[in-house]
Formats: structure tokens, sequence, C-alpha cells
């Protein structure tokens, strides 16, 4: 549908997370997919084995920069059990059990599981229930998740976010007693440390006085998201893959859920004052927001000015497309000309349309062909997406960001947020990209001329709160911020060489 003038969200909207047309070349990932990969897989002191033939765990490892402070040991390791067509017929138990013993004995120091059930092993019925129990009395010192979602376990990925969540909440939760440092305690749920975005709201959390018992799942462990049963309130930031343990947790144990938002200037600050107020410390958040805006709004106005109007095809998958919808357009003064989703629901579709402008294409689930129907006729300057969609685009010399993985995160908080639209701004006036679109069979070629970039910063308007944005690096009186970062010198040349080299 394309959201036109006046429309409400009652009419026209696409239906989400119903099946893939079977045949169709789909971007979605399974069940499986969406428990391992998205949410399991970042705590950081697990073991994660998957049951089934060695592509499944494949397929799901490294493909996101889930970072963690144990020298990132599940970036490092994937564990499957490499059931082949032997095994199918008779039966992959005993592969399971000797994987199991070898992973702990390879690895002594860790002493946590967590088995994922594949579409292959559930089909042939292998009990993992109860093969995790007799390696558990071998070893009476490890513990041992089961998380049954195999790849048929729902339309998409997002179905197998039900089920990992679900199944921690029933088997894990209330097992571990916790120390409680503050009088604000919370869980910071939804929340999986891409390129360290998680650290970046700890720190916000830190100088409020709030204690953060457990990240679900960020660079968590294995026992702190056992004890998600004692904190004060849950805060909720991907509400798409983890709004279902939330929920439980309120049912079961009366924790209250706040959603929050940690990506752009006013959605953050107003956040940090919600979860302020909830707590009584508001003004620990307003002296937070002051400082962070004071130290970075000139950043970003300035990459605003040069935003305005470039057109951008959001297709993040689940909750981002809601979370950037308005902040790009009102923060950056990008214009969004269509949003998509893979796995997202229902509500999702409806949050990223109203958020939006008119003129909007919104779709679910779109194959390759629409994928390149919808660039064809959009001409989007970029395209914030996964890397799969995201290669295709740049074969019809589209530029993209990754929406999920980021390019150069964090992009999370006001610094990130600035980070975000350097990447951008980058991703849009990249001189390659530039060049790309040229048919060298008929087009002039452009020499001597200079990068857009570098005309822009020699615009002799450019303001002194501008001209002093640490991001700029001054040769000579004139400035450079090509890759927005500090660009390499070189002592032994001039710096009006230097400065003729980046024009």
């Amino acid at each position: 549908m394309v959201k036109g003038p006046g429309e409400d969200l009652t009419s026209c909207l696409p239906l989400g997370y119903l099946n893939t047309i079977p045949g169709s070349i789909s971007e979605r990932g399974c069940a499986y997919c969406g428990a391992k990969h998205v949410i399991g897989t970042p705590m950081k002191d697990v073991i994660h084995i998957s049951h089934g033939p060695v592509g499944c765990t494949y397929d799901t490892w490294q493909t996101k920069r889930y970072i963690s402070d144990n020298n990132n040991f599940q970036l490092k390791y994937t564990f499957a059990t490499d059931v082949k067509e032997k095994h199918v017929v008779f039966g992959a138990e005993g592969l399971l059990k000797q994987n199991m013993l070898e992973a702990f004995k390879a690895f002594p120091d860790i002493k946590r599981m967590t088995i994922y059930q594949t579409c292959a092993t559930a089909l042939i019925g292998d009990d993992i229930d109860a093969i995790a129990a007799e390696v558990k009395e071998e070893l009476p010192d490890v513990d041992i998740f089961v998380c049954n979602s195999p790849g048929f376990a729902g339309p998409s990925q997002s179905g197998g976010h039900h089920k990992i969540n679900i199944a921690w909440v029933n088997n894990k939760v209330g097992t571990f007693e916790p120390e409680i440092t503050s009088d604000y305690v919370i869980n910071y749920v939804g929340e999986y440390n891409i390129q360290g975005d998680q650290e970046v709201m700890l720190d916000f959390f830190k100088r409020m006085g709030i204690q953060v018992l457990s990240t679900f799942t960020g660079n968590g462990t294995y026992d702190g998201l056992r004890s998600m049963h004692r904190a004060h309130l849950n805060v909720l930031e991907c509400a798409r893959s983890a709004e279902y343990i939330c929920d439980e947790l309120r049912v079961r144990y009366g924790i209250p859920r706040m959603d929050i938002d940690g990506f752009g200037f006013e959605p953050l600050s107003i956040s940090l004052r919600k979860i302020g107020r909830f707590f009584g410390i508001e003004d620990r958040a307003e002296k937070i927001i002051a400082e962070e805006t004071a130290k970075w709004k000139p950043q970003l106005d300035w990459y605003k000015e040069r935003l305005r109007g470039k057109k951008v095809c959001l297709w993040p998958g689940g909750s981002k497309l809601w979370h950037w919808a308005h902040a790009i357009e009102e923060e950056m003064g990008l214009h969004v000309v269509s949003v998509y989703t893979k796995f997202g629901h229902q509500g999702d579709m409806e949050k990223g349309v109203s958020r939006c402008s008119e003129g909007a294409l919104a779709i679910d689930d779109p194959n390759e062909l629409e994928g390149l129907e919808a660039l064809e006729r959009l001409k989007p300057d970029i395209i914030f997406t996964g890397k799969r969609p995201g290669e295709v685009a740049k074969k019809v010399r589209v530029p993209y960001l990754n929406a999920h993985a980021y390019h150069n995160g964090p992009w999370k908080g006001y610094e990130g947020w600035v980070r975000f639209a350097r990447d951008i701004y980058n991703g849009i006036y990249s001189p390659i990209h530039q060049l790309s679109a040229l048919d060298i069979s008929k087009d002039e070629i452009p020499t001597g001329t200079g990068f857009v970039t570098a005309r822009m910063l020699s615009d002799a308007t450019l303001s002194d709160d501008i001209k002093n944005t640490p991001a700029l690096q001054r040769y000579d009186g004139k400035y450079d911020i090509i890759a927005g970062l500090r660009t390499k010198t070189y002592p032994e040349l001039p710096a009006k060489v230097v400065v003729a080299a980046a024009e």
C-alpha cells in the first residue's frame, strides 16, 4: 500500500506475519533463527549448540555483532551436532549426547549450555530434554537450557522469539538469587549489544544510580538471566523480540513493563525521563539529557543540513521500522519513501506506517523481484536493511547501511545517533557510489572537479560552531570530514598537499 493523504491505520494496511509464499525468494529467517541467532546467542558464557545439520548453525553464526566482554566467546565459536542422513534414519540422540560431553570437555571453564532444536531432529522426534537430563546427571556442575524451536515453529523468526522467551521464563527465571546493590533495579530487555549499543545505555543507567540486574540477552550471563524475577522494573527496548517475557514477568512476579527507545535525541530523552519519573530521580535524567544534548546536537545539526530531503527506504525488519521512521525525518531531515517488515507483526506495520509521511510505500516480506521493483520506482538515495537485500541494492547502484549489524556502531545514545547520521552521510556522498552510477560507454567522466564533500566543506558560509566541531579536521583553512573521522595525517607532507589529495 501507499500511504495517502489523511489515511488512517484501518485502511489498506498490508498484513504482517504471514506464511511466506512457497517458491518465493524471501529474506525472512525461520523460527530456529529467531530463537538462536536473535535471542539466545548474545548470552556470553554459554555453549550454544544446534542439534541438526551443520548448515543451520553456520547460517546463524557471526552475522550480527553481538559483542561481549569475555573475549567474544559466543562469536568465536559455534557448535553443531552435524546431523547426517544416517542420523535422520536411525536417530541422533546418541550423537547429541556425545557432542555435549565433548563440548564441555573442550571448554572446561564454560558450565552452561543451550541446545536448539532444528527441523530435522524435531521431525524424527529426538528427545532433547531426556538427553540434557542425562548429561546434567553425569556432570553435576553444569546447567542446560533446552529450546524447542524448529524452523517450522512459526511463519518467521518472530515465532522463535516467542518460543525462547516463554521457555526461559518457564524453566530458568527464579532459579538463581542475585545480589541487590541499589534501590533502583531494572532488567534491560530486548537489548542485544549490537556493536556496543548496550554499553552506551548502561552508562546512562549507571549515572542515574540504577542497577541493571540482567540484560536480555546482550552480553548477558546465563545465571544473571535466571535472576530476572528480582527486578523492580522491566525496561523494554525491542518489543518485537522480547515483549513476551516482559508480559509474563508482569503476570507472574508483578514487575511492571516500560517501553523505551534508545534511538534519536528526543525519543531517548523521553525514555530517560520516564525511567527517572518511575523511580523518583527525574533530576538525574535531566542532567544527563542536558549534558549530552549540548555536546552532540551541533554535530547532528551539521549532518541534518546535508541530509535534508534525501530519500530513504527503511527496510530493517521489526522494531527499528518504527523506532527510526519518525526520528530520522525529524532529526536528520531525511524523507522515508518506503517501510517494510520481514518478520514484523501487524502492530509493527501499523506503528511504522503511522510514523512515516504521506506517499510512503509499505510492503510486508517482499521477495527479490518486488524489492527491485520498489527500488526502481522510488529511486532512493540510500536503503537501511540487512546484508542480503543490501547487496542486491548495491547491484542497482543504491548504497545501503546494515540495519541489523550496523556499519560503524553503536548507533544508540546521543553520540551514537550522530554516528548513525555520519554513516548515512558517508553512504550517500561516497565518491565510489557516485562513480558507480556512471555509464562509461556514454557518460562523461568528471575529473579535477573535486568531491561533493570537499566542496561543501570549503564553503565559506560554514558557521564557527560547525568549524569547531570535533569531527572536522582542519588543514590550512579547509576542512575534511571524509568518513567523519580524523583522517590520517602525513607529517612528512605539507598541509596543502593533504588538502589537495582530499579534494
